[in-house]
């Protein structure tokens, strides 16, 4: 179980009933294998694949939890959000789907894919600069002169226990799992899956990038450190945790591996080449962790886990011609 001194006090149960709530809205996602694969890691590896999920991501899952939690007052008001893409375009397909007016703020920096899809799915795009401090006072800016109910893309107790239900799936489909492993930017889904795994034997372990370690650096000093400069390639990760999500992975003592940028991409081709489907980097983050785990195994004749789940994220990538 959890320790009692946890910030959030989700249990098991509330991303069981999220499972329920949304299942008219989100899609049963497959899980691939590939022996190339296990080969290269030394495991046996099963890929949740959340790429195919709709509006191309996990991020459709709390975003629909939240969206019909909603009192009809907030839905009359719509909601509010800031976003680098997956969780702007969820909630607006949540929204559209449930009638509910939303705003997106995005940073200049977005991909520009991920910015029509939430045009797309018909909210109303905010433009902010690039940090999030940008984005947080652009959100306070629009909530006031809106009066729309912010639902942040990570820090929300709704979102958590929906994106907990990933995990859910795929434990029941996989089950007797050793490890599940995640990449970490705001840290709901790792925070969803730490709750919806409690006394399953799965340990959940994250990944993040170099470029944006402040999970990792959050942990070894046991208070939220500040995002660095959003320039790693992973753009789902450039976020920091937020009290929610601090709370319950500082308490669950999760481990964390870096990946370099170059490992990145590495992971991502290799799941182009034996998985055959499209991923965006963040999705490939947990892989280059798991690859250079197995580096690690093999220097030094160390035995781990043997049966691993990996939740890839999302597969929001613009394709781009010769």
């Amino acid at each position: 179980m959890l320790p009692a001194d946890v910030v959030s006090s989700l249990t098991r149960v509330d991303v069981e009933q999220a499972s329920k709530r949304i299942a008219p809205y989100v899609h049963r996602t497959p899980i691939l294998t590939s022996s190339t694969l296990d080969d290269l890691i030394g495991l046996e590896v099963h890929f949740k694949c959340e790429n195919f999920q709709r509006s191309g991501a996990f991020k459709m899952r709390g975003a629909a939890n939240a969206v019909l939690q909603l009192s009809q007052a907030e839905r009359k008001k719509g909601v509010i959000t800031h976003s680098s893409g997956n969780h702007g375009a969820a909630l607006a397909l949540a929204g559209s789907l449930s009638g509910v007016p939303v705003w997106v703020v995005i940073p200049e920096n977005a991909s520009s894919f991920k910015r029509r899809a939430i045009e797309r799915y018909g909210a109303t795009i905010v433009d902010c600069g690039p940090t999030l401090d940008d984005r947080e006072t652009m959100v306070r800016q629009v909530g006031d002169e809106t009066g729309a109910t912010f639902v942040s893309p990570y820090n929300d107790e709704r979102i958590v226990a929906g994106q907990g239900t990933a995990a859910l799936e795929l434990i029941d489909s996989v089950p007797d799992l050793d490890e599940v492993w995640v990449p970490i930017g705001g840290g709901g889904l790792a925070s969803g899956c730490v709750v919806a795994l409690q006394d399953s034997g799965a340990r959940v372990c994250g990944a993040e990038p170099e470029l944006a370690d402040d999970a990792y650096r959050s942990l070894a000093v046991q208070s939220i450190q500040p995002a660095l400069p959003p320039i790693t390639i992973a753009d789902g990760l450039r976020t920091a945790l937020g009290t929610i999500t601090f709370g319950i992975l500082n308490a669950y003592r999760m481990d964390i591996r870096l990946v370099s940028e170059t490992d990145i991409v590495a992971a991502q081709k290799l799941v182009f080449e034996c998985l055959k489907i499209v991923v965006e980097p963040s999705s490939a983050v947990p892989l280059a962790a798991l690859l250079g785990r197995a580096q690690d195994r093999e220097n030094s004749g160390a035995n781990g886990a043997s049966r691993v789940g990996v939740i890839l994220t999302g597969g929001n990538l613009e394709f781009q011609s010769c």
